[in-house]
């Protein structure tokens, strides 16, 4: 049988525990053993073996398991999955039956499936079933369960599936992350000695957590990723770890519970893939595997690739003039969103148009967005949901709308010191959802942007006004409350945008299918927006919208070309002509304002982006290794063309255009204008010299006939 998700689990087997939830005794039958099953000679002997072409799982006697990529032994036997107590782990079991069979799948199609099960010297069964689908090859989906047959009730701190040590190499690891961290750390690192990540998919702090569920480890030749296939949201974490003599991955559930006799625990669906080159192919086959879950991104309307100016330059206290002043620039420079951001609002709660900047209240915004378009540009406005200031009416009005801890505690957003709402109560989402029919479709905007890194996740809820079945509904709704959010502006306009900015947290996957717009979400550097870049690709397809975010955030506050390069929407929030007198934020060395110099640079990349249009290609991922490719290179193929970025500090010497068919090509720099000579498939090596980036373009030379 296919591997069984827990709300299948719930309709079937009253009394297991699963997740940490008790429900009825599960009977598990032993497999018995088969004698067509492969056998795998190792040193443990007498095991079994689950395979496709690409990946083997050999289990031995006591149900450990060694790891083997098209034949090749990548890992020892070691215990890769495991029950946790609160004083040990139980990691041995004598092997006691298996059976393999076909399936098929109604979301996932054909493939096999093993399931082996043990027994532990202290009365516990285990079994572990193994699935392999036969259009995700090299990507194993696990699921582990035990049942306590003994008369003493254990004890449990949780379980651990897919837990591999991989070997040293030369070069080292690289890992990558989908988990958040308050400190906004890269998602993709090198692995130093002293490396040791918890990637917790819970809270991290009171307004960050959440996360992609994938992780991955990756030498210069291969790599392994784990992480869950649930359709909604789990607090799991896939630690991270350099060893002494390599480095260590694992999905984990922290969840402590009782296993009573007759009860069994069934782990969440968790994944193992192996791979070569970086994590863009394990995060892309996690993208397909839950696209056929149903969890699918929604076609970015044509607008989500217009370029985007923002009026954040101006900080909180702007003036209506000093915005309606620059959209003029602004259109002239190519830019087609104006993002109204931060500051029209008396407060973050009530969300009541400040009378100070628009006297007429929804009249004045109304002239605002129609003086927007008569520029030819789209306007767009700025929310905070799910937060609410002390002193807004919302909070005295509608208390009963807080999030609470057990401790009957509020949660904080910590950037704006205000109070966070449960998105699962049918009165939040009531709130937000009248919000943003008036925000389009009376005051005319077409598109909102959400910002704030407490839109990523949310602790469980214990307010007792709120009668959740479960203190995890919170969790889980919050997918649910995105859905509803991006109906409701849907209905209102078919064509608005909603844009997603959890800032500075690993974007949650779950929450995605309700956003049309991702940003690089307050980067920290340039590196950061092109390793998010590759990491949305991935996740959403390659026609999918990601933004740079303002390319003041980038290094230098200029890098256009690590947006443009990998196919990101262009951002800024420039002021003119000149900063303003009171900024929200300090401001960077020269200020915001748009100078000459900077004007006729940011029209060049606003032009070079118009003109290619990259996001609208296919970004070919697995074609460069961002870890260990030097310099750091992406590609993306368009109109019969291949585009090539490459970035370094400081880079003289030969570059390899990976990708091209059969033929000969003509490589033009497309920044500089320089044609740099011709390139076939079997020759595709070019000498260059540059600083920062450089951005190529390879077309046919049919096409210039």
């Amino acid at each position: 049988m296919p591997p069984i998700g827990r709300r299948t689990v719930l309709k079937l087997f009253a009394g297991s525990v699963v997740g940490g939830v008790t429900w009825a005794a599960l009977p598990m039958a032993l497999a018995a053993p088969l004698g067509g099953s492969k056998r795998d000679g190792g040193d443990e002997g007498g095991g079994v073996v689950a395979r496709d072409a690409v990946l083997a799982i050999a289990f031995d006697r006591r149900l450990h398991t060694r790891l083997v990529a098209r034949g090749k032994p990548l890992t020892p036997y070691q215990p890769s999955e495991s029950l946790l107590l609160a004083d040990g782990a139980v990691e041995d079991f004598v092997i006691a039956g298996q059976q393999e069979q076909p399936i098929t799948d109604a979301r996932h199609g054909s493939g096999h499936q093993l399931v082996v099960t043990g027994r532990s010297s202290g009365n516990l069964e285990k079994e572990v079933s193994v699935t392999f689908f036969d259009n995700l090859p090299g990507m194993a989906v696990l699921q582990t369960r035990y049942r306590n047959q003994g008369a003493t009730a254990l004890q449990l701190a949780g379980w651990r599936n897919a837990a591999h040590e991989l070997a040293d190499a030369p070069g080292g690891f690289w890992s990558f992350s989908g988990a958040t961290h308050t400190d906004r750390r890269d998602w993709a690192q090198p692995l130093a000695a002293d490396f040791d990540q918890r990637n917790s998919l819970s809270m991290d702090s009171s307004d960050y957590g959440g996360g992609t569920p994938v992780a991955n480890i990756w030498r210069r030749d291969v790599g392994l990723a784990v992480g869950h296939v649930e359709p909604v949201v789990r607090p799991l974490d896939m630690p991270v770890r350099k060893t002494a003599g390599g480095a260590h991955i694992a999905v984990e559930s922290p969840q402590a519970s009782t296993l009573a006799p007759g009860q069994t625990l069934i782990t969440e669906r968790t994944f193992l893939a192996v791979h070569t080159g970086d994590y863009f192919a394990p995060v892309r086959q996690y993208q397909q595997y839950m696209q056929a879950e149903g969890l699918v991104a929604p076609q970015a309307p044509e607008s989500a690739f217009a370029p985007v100016w923002c009026t954040w330059g101006y900080g909180r206290d702007f003036n209506v003039k000093q915005i309606l002043d620059t959209v003029p620039k602004a259109r002239e420079l190519g830019f087609g969103w104006v993002v109204l951001d931060d500051g029209w609002q008396t407060n973050e709660g009530d969300w009541r148009i400040d009378t100070r900047k628009f006297p007429r209240g929804d009249a004045d915004m109304r002239d605002f967005t129609a003086k927007v378009r008569s520029q030819g540009m789209h306007p767009r406005l700025w929310i905070a949901p799910l937060a609410a200031d002390p002193g807004s009416d919302v909070l005295h009005d509608h208390v009963d709308m807080l999030l609470l801890d057990k401790g009957g505690a509020f949660q904080t957003v910590t950037w704006w010191n205000a109070l966070t709402q449960c998105p699962a109560y049918q009165p939040t989402i009531d709130f937000y959802v009248n919000l943003v029919k008036k925000v389009i479709g009376d005051w005319g905007f077409e598109g909102i942007k959400f910002d704030g890194q407490h839109l990523n996740a949310v602790a469980p809820c214990y307010n007792p006004a709120h009668k959740h079945a479960h203190p995890s509904d919170s969790v889980e709704g919050l997918a649910a409350f995105w859905s509803a959010i991006h109906k409701a502006v849907h209905e209102a306009n078919p064509q608005a945008v909603v844009e997603l900015c959890p800032c500075g947290t690993a974007f949650d996957f779950h929450n995605l299918p309700a956003t049309d717009q991702y940003p690089a979400s307050d980067p920290l550097s340039s590196w950061q927006v092109r390793s998010k870049g590759k990491t949305m690709k991935a996740l959403m397809g390659s026609r999918s919208s990601f933004a740079g975010d303002h390319v003041e955030l980038s290094d230098g506050g200029d890098d256009f070309a690590s947006s443009v390069g990998i196919g990101a929407v262009v951002s800024t929030k420039f002021t003119w002509p000149k900063d303003t007198d009171h900024p929200s934020e300090p401001l960077p060395p020269g200020g915001l304002v748009l100078t000459a110099k900077k004007e006729a640079l940011w029209r060049k990349w606003v032009g070079l982006y118009k003109q290619h249009m990259l996001p609208k290609g296919e970004y070919l991922g697995t074609l460069y290794d961002i870890g260990f490719d030097k310099p750091e290179a992406h590609a993306i193929a368009k109109d019969g063309a291949m585009y090539y970025a490459f970035y370094a500090k400081s880079f003289n010497g030969s570059v390899q255009l990976r990708g091209l068919d059969a033929g000969r090509y003509r490589v033009r720099d497309l920044f500089n204008e320089v044609d740099l000579g011709e390139v076939g498939a079997s020759d595709a090596t070019l000498q260059v010299a540059f600083k920062r980036f450089v951005l190529l373009q390879a077309t046919p030379l049919a096409a210039h006939a």
